[in-house]
């Protein structure tokens, strides 16, 4: 981004609210986009097809509103929001490969479109990216501790995913709850502690920590649902039971079988095997596990919401409208669950 496009931004950055979802957009992706390779360079085409379409921009949109919220200075702002949303990227591009996921946002995803070998050197190449605008956040802002920040939940993240991968049998319930709140928390958690570091606040820092693991968990519980659905864009609606992936709704599936059923359903998972998955996957949709997620979940969100209740007032107005994007999202999957 050139200087006179910063200065531009810089002169009303600080009017972004979390209900200007497009204003987030103009602001942040108009640094990202400037940074990415040029479609004729190594990586460029990659890298234009995965931002064709953004996606919701929450974290950057986080990181907007904390710093309006705390008087930030907005070149800071901008390129924490800006480092943020493009290591989310990063994430999802590594994420794909790992889930074999072939559509991102209604798109193919890059390793589909572009190779595995390709995908893998563009997420490199965004965390690299990510690192480079922290950096520059951290020199606007005189606080080098920016890049330990981002560090820190990066590393929280990839630790979080490699949970998953270890793993030598499917998970219980607690373990799960372990792996999700490893593999979503952390990069919503990093918008909101960087701008309070900044802004000298960080007794805001653990309840927000406290706050965002809980809405991470209820985010990742009402996806495992629609994941079961088919309601959540994956080609197979049977995906993640296919993938051994942690699962809420298989979790809770394979605690409510007898000891021969449970048997069966455990050699089968170590096995592999992708044969009888539709077998299993009928018999998840016609068990109580549906329900009983859909309960777990509702009881999940009630922790986030007293949660939400013990924030500072400072952030009062950056929680509430993500508080409402969480009870909708829960309240589709528990819609989807009933039909």
């Amino acid at each position: 981004m050139n200087d006179l496009m910063l200065r531009q931004a810089n002169m009303t950055s600080l009017n972004v609210s979390p209900r200007k979802p497009d204003d987030t957009r103009a602001f942040v992706l108009s640094i990202i986009r400037s940074a990415l390779p040029k479609s004729n360079e190594p990586l460029g085409q990659a890298a234009h097809h995965h931002f064709h379409d953004t996606g919701k921009i929450l974290r950057a949109g986080l990181a907007l509103s904390t710093a309006k919220a705390l008087k930030v200075r907005s070149e800071t702002a901008l390129y924490w929001a800006a480092a943020i949303e493009v290591l989310h990227n990063a994430s999802l591009i590594h994420d794909d490969i790992s889930d074999g996921d072939t559509k991102r946002r209604d798109r193919p995803s890059v390793w589909a479109a572009f190779g595995r070998d390709i995908a893998l050197a563009l997420g490199d190449w965004l965390i690299a990216l990510s690192y480079d605008f922290a950096a520059k956040a951290s020199m606007t802002a005189r606080a080098p501790e920016l890049v330990s920040v981002l560090a820190k939940h990066m590393k929280d993240t990839t630790s979080g995913q490699a949970m998953e991968f270890e793993m030598k049998s499917y998970p219980e319930w607690n373990d799960y709850l372990n792996v999700i709140r490893g593999k979503t928390a952390p990069l919503f958690i990093a918008p909101v502690e960087g701008m309070a570091l900044v802004a000298g606040r960080d007794d805001l820092i653990k309840p927000v920590a406290d706050y965002f693991n809980a809405v991470g968990t209820a985010y990742q519980v009402a996806n495992d649902i629609l994941n079961l659905l088919g309601e959540d864009g994956a080609l197979n609606p049977a995906s993640d039971l296919i993938r051994r992936a942690p699962n809420g709704v298989i979790v809770t599936f394979r605690n409510t079988l007898m000891r021969d059923d449970a048997d069966a359903f455990d050699q089968w998972l170590r096995s592999g095997d992708h044969q009888d998955a539709s077998y299993w996957h009928n018999r998840i949709l016609s068990s109580s596990a549906l329900k009983i997620t859909c309960e777990m979940m509702t009881g999940i969100l009630r922790d986030a919401e007293h949660k939400a209740s013990t924030i500072p007032d400072e952030l009062v107005q950056i929680v509430n409208p993500l508080q409402q994007l969480l009870a909708k999202v829960c309240a589709e999957s528990i819609q989807h669950a009933a039909e």
